[in-house]
């Protein structure tokens, strides 16, 4: 029997981030609007993010941010021709129906069975701004991965790809296949994807957290994150990085007390890289490595 309030496979986490945009929603200086967030959460929602209350702080923060970040590179990217969106581990996201999205885009949401089948119960009433399609596929089985790639290039015009919160649960032999198999398909133009420094390795990988998430492991941790997927034939068009964009939205990234200490005594230099430790990324296509 699961326990409610834990973690049980990758499928919580999904509703585990969607309980911060849920409450994102209701605060008045609230950022974005997704009230169908709490719909999709249920109870079980709210008992995971109150058994990772030790690190809300920090996680709802950075899922705010986040969503703010790709919901302009979306903006962005469809003002530059993008037909189709393809949403690689969708979970709870709900984007094609709280935001104004041209009619004809076509949104493709592809994760487990059990999550496309909690979507299309609870959404079924809902009604998207573009035409959105749900796909059951386990990704991490390279058939299934690659025949629906294949399908989906067929189709679409000019697609741009997103792996929101995907990629650290993967490891580094599945995020290369997976690399790869974007690049095969001609059509696939964009990639939006995170990004991790080397020095927030330590912070996910303490004791405390990885027993809270010893049941959906942080697994993605190369030496170099962006030479990871040049050689893989991805190369960054643009980077966004969550401190940065959290000043500029005046959303501050929660600190513990010892923090002030270190902007007092830390270089400039120092300060200026500590805000370039998490992002968002869009990557597009370059050649691969072959070295």
């Amino acid at each position: 029997m699961t326990n409610d309030a834990k973690i049980n496979d990758v499928s919580d986490t999904a509703l585990w981030v969607a309980y911060y945009r849920a409450c994102e929603t209701v605060r008045p200086d609230g950022l974005f609007q997704d009230h169908l967030a709490r719909v999709l959460i249920g109870e079980r929602g709210v008992k995971i993010a109150a058994h990772m209350k030790s690190t809300a702080r920090y996680t709802e923060w950075s899922v705010v941010i986040r969503t703010v970040i790709i919901d302009d590179y979306v903006n962005s990217l469809i003002q530059e021709g993008i037909d189709t969106v393809i949403n690689l581990g969708a979970g709870m996201d709900t984007r094609p129906y709280r935001m104004a999205l041209p009619k004809q885009l076509q949104w493709i949401e592809v994760d487990y069975p059990n999550i496309i089948r909690h979507k299309d119960n609870l959404l079924k009433f809902e009604t998207p701004t573009c035409q959105v399609t749900r796909i059951a596929v386990d990704l991490s089985n390279d058939n299934e991965r690659k025949k629906l790639f294949l399908e989906l290039g067929r189709h679409c015009g000019r697609a741009l790809i997103i792996t929101e919160g995907v990629i650290p649960y993967l490891s580094e032999d599945q995020t290369t296949a997976l690399a790869r198999d974007l690049f095969e398909q001609p059509k696939f133009a964009y990639w939006i994807a995170e990004y991790f420094s080397p020095e927030v390795y330590r912070y996910l990988q303490n004791g405390r957290q990885l027993k809270k998430m010893q049941n959906a492991p942080l697994q993605f941790f190369p030496i170099n994150w962006f030479g990871f997927f040049e050689r893989n034939g991805w190369r960054p068009k643009t980077i966004r990085y969550t401190a940065e964009e959290s000043l500029r939205l005046h959303r501050s990234m929660p600190m513990p007390w010892f923090a002030f200490l270190f902007k007092l005594l830390a270089s400039k230099a120092m300060i200026e890289k500590s805000k370039k430790m998490t992002g968002y990324v869009i990557f597009e296509k370059a050649e691969p490595d072959q070295a």
